[in-house]
């Protein structure tokens, strides 16, 4: 049997071990700048990329090397680099494969920031992003051009739990010769593997489940074996250089050791909210790809192996009621990010996406009386009786 067919967790745990001479259990932590060479040419051989081996961390570190190899086997991709930052490994992509005149097509269900990159500061520099709704096909077929380069979604969207068909995606972006780039956060690739389905590019905030324990922001870009030496020697060496800790590189060998597990927790006991949320008669409505009710049900099905651990949910109410609700929760903490062990409720209108126009949010999907939950790991008992007390405020 080789690695690669090996299970899911066997892989979160051994893929990409360390055999070092001390043969130590854990991963090292290489915490070191720069690395020393034997002689001269050695030094010119490794800058020339002729030469295996290690130069300056910002270009590579034995303790990312791990970290990289095992999230490249769990997303089944060639290659996988490591990034200081979940909206670095938006960026890098966008600063090595794009240039002044090319365009973008993008979901309009985006995470915060990368709507702000997308639509103020890409802009600066010449390129060119149309936001259409990606659940169709046909509208992102409609905005394509001739200097189209990138397709990029989310699936399932932050914050409104929307799904893309990726195989459709896929057709799309080959018939017109660009990429496809899927931020696979919400799911991990424990529940959906977009490179399987035809992405060339798949992106995380790491800071999410993959590290799952809420004390390292990172992020990670996996891709085809032809992008990875641009990828990392140009827009990670010379346009960002965000570079992980090898600290934090450590902190998430041992985080994704137990995504599987977590993952399965996760979701059995978004599944239980989620159906609490939709009986409540103070609910309007509620987003979770795991309920009957979601418009894309059975894509979700098709794609994931489970609908995740993100609810989103409307209030029969507005903004104020948005907000009483979150100020009244007390387990369930109030926090931006999503992935912890702790349950984290937000109000997107009146905090992450405030500085959006309300036009702007209502195209994103995010109405005043929205709110976001991300489901932990606290018995699922107790996380409905906090939203019950706090449902009852308002």
């Amino acid at each position: 049997m080789s690695k690669q067919d090996k299970g899911f967790s066997t892989r979160a745990i051994h893929a990409g071990h360390d055999d070092n001479k001390h043969g130590t259990l854990a991963t090292p932590i290489y915490q070191t700048s720069t690395f020393v060479f034997d002689h001269a040419d050695q030094g010119g051989n490794r800058f020339k990329l002729e030469e295996p081996g290690y130069i300056y961390t910002r270009l590579g570190n034995p303790t990312l090397t791990v970290l990289e190899d095992k999230i490249a086997s769990l997303e089944n991709a060639d290659g996988c680099i490591s990034t200081a930052s979940g909206i670095s490994a938006v960026s890098t992509p966008i600063w090595t494969l794009l240039s002044k005149g090319d365009h973008i097509v993008s979901d309009c269900n985006l995470y915060g920031c990368t709507f702000a990159y997308f639509m103020h500061g890409l802009s600066r520099f010449g390129v060119d992003v149309t936001l259409v709704d990606a659940s169709n096909p046909n509208e992102v077929k409609n905005a394509m051009r001739k200097n189209t380069k990138l397709i990029y979604c989310e699936t399932p969207s932050n914050p409104s739990l929307k799904l893309v068909d990726i195989k459709a995606m896929s057709v799309i972006a080959k018939e017109y010769n660009a990429y496809l780039m899927v931020d696979n956060t919400f799911a991990t690739p424990y529940l959906q593997r977009p490179m399987d389905l035809g992405a060339d590019l798949v992106i995380h905030s790491g800071t999410k489940y993959l590290n799952g324990h809420g004390d390292v922001i990172c992020g990670f870009i996996c891709a085809k074996e032809e992008l990875l030496t641009d990828l990392r020697y140009v827009g990670l060496k010379d346009m960002t250089g965000s570079v992980l800790s090898p600290f934090d590189a450590f902190l998430v060998i041992r985080g994704v050791k137990t995504l599987a597990l977590r993952m399965e927790k996760h979701c059995e006991q978004a599944e239980v909210v989620a159906r609490y949320l939709e009986q409540h008669k103070k609910v309007k409505r509620v987003y979770y790809p795991g309920l009957e009710s979601h418009p894309q049900y059975e894509l979700a099905k098709r794609q994931m192996k489970r609908p995740g651990a993100i609810i989103s949910f409307e209030l029969d109410g507005g903004l104020e009621d948005g907000k009483e609700l979150i100020n009244s929760t007390k387990l369930c903490k109030l926090a931006v990010s999503l992935g912890d062990l702790e349950t984290l409720i937000q109000h997107p209108a009146s905090m992450t996406h405030s500085p959006y126009t309300k036009e702007e949010r209502l195209a994103s999907g995010i109405s005043d009386e929205l709110i976001r939950l991300s489901i932990g790991l606290e018995d699922v008992d107790d996380i409905i009786a906090d939203l019950d007390q706090a449902l009852a405020t308002i």
